[in-house]
């Protein structure tokens, strides 16, 4: 079973532009639910809740419950609009969901095992093609992150599709082929070898450009 987050709200009594700045100016942030074959739902939030969530991460996939006036709507953040000076948020739309109706939702990929990576302790980069995959799904069985494990990975090694965990209910939007996650590419640059002090110089070979001409015979003294 999916495990729900709670987040109240109040209800919105009137649509439109004024009426969703009066809700800004009283401190709140407008939403609307839709979806799910009802009338769009008209709420505003406390902002410290819809930052709370926003910073969480993952929240794109998380499932929500929201609460207006004891009555709960299970729904999605499908989008956030954000104020274009100060960021804060300014409106929320949710998307309500429907018993045994499948849903298009982006489940994020973790990454584990880089310590023990061979590739990565070698010096290779880990290059994610796809921080989270789009996925159809029950809302019952929306899994909060599939997991990447980088243990075994060597450099030229890569994360694809059928090597995630999670991934039993859901099935990928992208079909046809075994995609990749993320690949362990070689490092840029190999580090350089430090030479040793102590060693002796090396003699120049014999011949070579720059060594130090030998110095030419002595000619006997001119008679007199």
């Amino acid at each position: 079973m999916a495990n729900y987050v709670t987040i109240e709200a109040e209800a919105r009594e009137r649509a439109g532009k004024g009426a969703a700045r009066a809700s800004r100016r009283a401190g709140m942030v407008p939403a609307v639910i839709y979806g799910a074959k009802q009338p769009p739902s008209l709420v505003q939030l406390d902002p410290r809740l819809v930052v709370r969530e926003l910073q969480r991460g993952g929240w794109r996939s998380r499932l929500y419950e929201v609460n207006v006036a004891g009555t709960p709507s299970r729904a999605l953040i499908r989008e956030v609009q954000f104020h274009p000076v100060s960021d804060k948020p300014i409106h929320v739309d949710f998307q309500r969901l429907a018993p045994g109706e499948r849903i298009r939702v982006s489940v994020a990929v973790q990454f584990q095992g880089e310590a023990t990576s061979p590739g990565l302790k070698r010096g290779g980069v880990l290059n994610v093609v796809r921080h989270a995959v789009e996925v159809l799904a029950d809302p019952d069985s929306v899994p909060e992150a599939f997991q990447a494990d980088l243990a075994a990975l060597d450099i030229n090694d890569n994360v694809r599709w059928s090597d995630l965990s999670g991934t039993a209910d859901v099935t990928p939007v992208i079909v046809g082929r075994d995609f990749v996650i993320a690949t362990v590419a070689a490092p840029s640059k190999l580090p350089e070898v430090a030479a040793d002090p102590n060693a002796p110089a090396a003699a120049p070979a014999k011949g070579a450009k720059g060594a130090a001409p030998a110095k030419a015979a002595a000619k006997p003294a001119a008679k007199k």
